[in-house]
């Protein structure tokens, strides 16, 4: 099996458990708080390991006290930062309210940066795909990821473009959209259902896969929270509806990364994609219930043999 490319950031998550979110003005005490690793790069790429798909991890590395932590963490990993760069990188600080939703304050650093020419020296004999996320498109250099993955027609792009899916400029995200590999395929989208209605102006989830189905014409999934997902085949005239499966919610940080990674690594061991989404739900449904973005170990179901 080959690898995906995996672009985007690896950035310290602050993990603030609060009562609920403060009112303009207001002071209230944080029930707990604790630092760890994360980045949608970084969770999609853990979980695509754990799955035992090949992946390689394209995260610039910054400095400063934010870009030490990374490092230190990927370096007990045994990950070597994939660039290192004098910017300094930023952090995250994750709200967590008692039911276990996350808001998010991010301070974006090195860790969003992003040049093609970092990728020059890849071996591309052993990569047939690559996975980008909305936020580093949304940055400053990410009309440097869309040039990147249009110079790579023969890799399959996989895209999650995320809650701030709205502040991607129009010209990138009309490229992505249109975007096709040798073989003629558009992105694989993977998105939950609030980022799927809001970008396309439709009241449903049906209506809204149908919309993006039309702009890209392959697989898609869309992320329901405890309802599971909704996913809509290539060659398929309607989706379905894959239902969730029960979960202690601890957090819904980098939940819908972990579901992200699994569907991509259960469609590249040749699952179908109703195989690849029920999986991904209990990957989900594992990561909800743990502390911080990123699962330690799968949840109990077979994995398919090669």
């Amino acid at each position: 099996m080959k690898q995906t490319l995996v672009i985007g950031s690896t950035v310290v998550d602050i993990l603030i458990t609060v009562p609920r979110l403060p009112r303009r003005g207001e002071d209230i005490n944080i029930t707990s708080s604790l630092c760890r690793i994360g980045g949608c790069a970084y969770n999609v790429y853990k979980t695509l390991r754990l799955f035992q798909s090949p992946a390689m991890l394209c995260s610039p590395v910054g400095s400063g006290i934010w870009g030490r932590m990374v490092r230190d963490w990927l370096s007990a990993e045994g990950i070597d930062p994939f660039v290192n760069l004098e910017a300094e990188n930023g952090c995250c600080y994750c709200l967590i309210e008692g039911d276990g939703e996350r808001s998010f304050l991010s301070h974006h650093g090195a860790e969003y940066l992003f040049s093609r020419t970092w990728m020059e020296g890849l071996d591309y004999s052993r990569t047939d795909s690559v996975f980008i996320c909305g936020i580093e498109v949304e940055d400053p250099t990410g009309g440097e990821i869309v040039d990147f993955v249009y110079e790579h027609p023969d890799l399959d792009l996989y895209f999650a473009p995320g809650p701030r899916i709205a502040h991607i400029p129009p010209g990138r995200m009309e490229r992505l959209l249109s975007r096709r590999t040798t073989g003629s395929r558009g992105p694989v989208l993977h998105l939950n259902g609030s980022e799927a209605r809001g970008f396309s102006g439709r009241d449903t989830v049906e209506a809204a896969a149908d919309f993006l189905f039309q702009r890209t014409g392959n697989d898609l999934v869309i992320t329901l929270g405890a309802e599971g997902c909704y996913y809509r085949e290539r060659d398929k005239p309607e989706g379905r509806l894959v239902p969730g499966l029960p979960a202690e919610v601890i957090d819904t940080v980098g939940a819908g990364d972990a579901h992200c990674g699994a569907v991509i690594a259960c469609l590249k061991q040749g699952m179908t994609l109703q195989e690849a989404c029920e999986r991904a739900n209990a990957a989900g449904a594992a990561a909800v219930a743990v502390r911080g973005a990123t699962l330690d170990k799968l949840p109990p179901f077979p994995l398919r043999a090669e």
